[in-house]
């Protein structure tokens, strides 16, 4: 996917024209790619003289390639920037002399050494928490995390990640305060507000946990067919409030969004129940049946089957 420069047909910009006899001009050219080596259009090249207060600055065309002609010998910082990604480079124009620059912005390309070692030891530091927690070893993964958010404080899912830590280890309000604040740093994640149901759930909060889970609902798309899972999460807290009915409807939305969700239709059967709706359980857990046959409550629907009236 790599291009070769096509010298002729490139952007240019603050183009110097000298009157009288012809004399040699600097050239600055170059191109920008992206970390898979494809050519960035668009990118913003920057020139800036590191002994005066010239500056000028060129956009990439299709093909990832910049021109600058007309500089005056100096000493340059280049600097190549598309959104959040950039890079820079130093460079020494001389008339008659042409300088090619390439660039590749990669998300440590505009990066000091110094700054590049710090990243590499946060992400050494975040790849061991999440090790200790998928490996069960959570007050590991407590420690970890903890000393993310010390030195990186705008990490939400370190604290996200926290709150499931603690949830684990039944530290509901170390929990919850994690939570909070993953919802603070990030309040558009559903998994953040999940989180915090889930806390309040198992404390019998079944208001708070409702609202959280509401809002997860609201933010995962839930009432455009979205998340199964948090329509799901909001079933069980009705649920574990006695109101069946309100229940019932979430749980239906889940098997709605994901018919192979086997633990919606087992909830469903079972609001279905309470509710004296027997040929609707009868449905519903059929469609757990069918969903896993062999699931961790396979027996128990199969005896409901056999026990609820035709």
């Amino acid at each position: 996917m790599r291009t070769h420069l096509i010298r002729g047909v490139l952007a240019l910009a603050a183009v110097l024209v000298m009157a009288g006899p012809a004399d040699a001009q600097s050239v600055i050219r170059g191109q920008v790619v992206d970390q898979a080596g494809k050519p960035v259009e668009g990118a913003t090249v920057t020139i800036e003289a590191t002994e005066s207060n010239r500056r000028a600055q060129v956009k990439t065309n299709r093909n990832g390639e910049f021109m600058q002609i007309g500089l005056p010998s100096g000493r340059y910082n280049v600097t190549a920037a598309k959104d959040t990604l950039k890079a820079v480079q130093q460079a020494n124009i001389t008339q008659g002399m042409p300088v090619e620059l390439n660039f590749q912005l990669t998300p440590t390309s505009g990066l000091t050494p110094e700054q590049i070692k710090a990243n590499q030891e946060m992400q050494a530091l975040a790849q061991q928490a999440i090790d200790a927690m998928r490996a069960g070893r959570d007050e590991e993964a407590i420690q970890r995390f903890n000393e993310l958010v010390v030195k990186v404080p705008t990490c939400s899912d370190c604290y996200y990640n926290l709150g499931v830590a603690y949830s684990k280890r039944q530290q509901f309000a170390e929990a919850e305060a994690a939570f909070r604040k993953a919802t603070e740093l990030a309040p558009n994640s559903a998994d953040a507000y999940t989180g915090l149901a889930n806390v309040y759930n198992a404390q019998k909060k079944f208001d708070l946990a409702q609202q959280a889970s509401a809002k997860a609902a609201e933010l995962a798309g839930a009432g455009g067919g979205g998340s199964a899972e948090a329509l799901y999460n909001q079933g069980v807290i009705l649920w574990n409030a006695g109101k069946f009915a309100e229940a019932k409807v979430q749980f239906e939305a889940a098997v709605k969004a994901d018919p192979k969700m086997a633990m919606a239709y087992y909830q469903l059967g079972m609001a279905n129940i309470n509710l004296g709706q027997i040929a609707e359980a009868r449905k519903a857990f059929e469609g757990y049946l069918a969903a896993e046959p062999n699931g961790q409550k396979a027996a128990e629907v199969q005896m409901f089957l056999k026990q609820l009236p035709q």
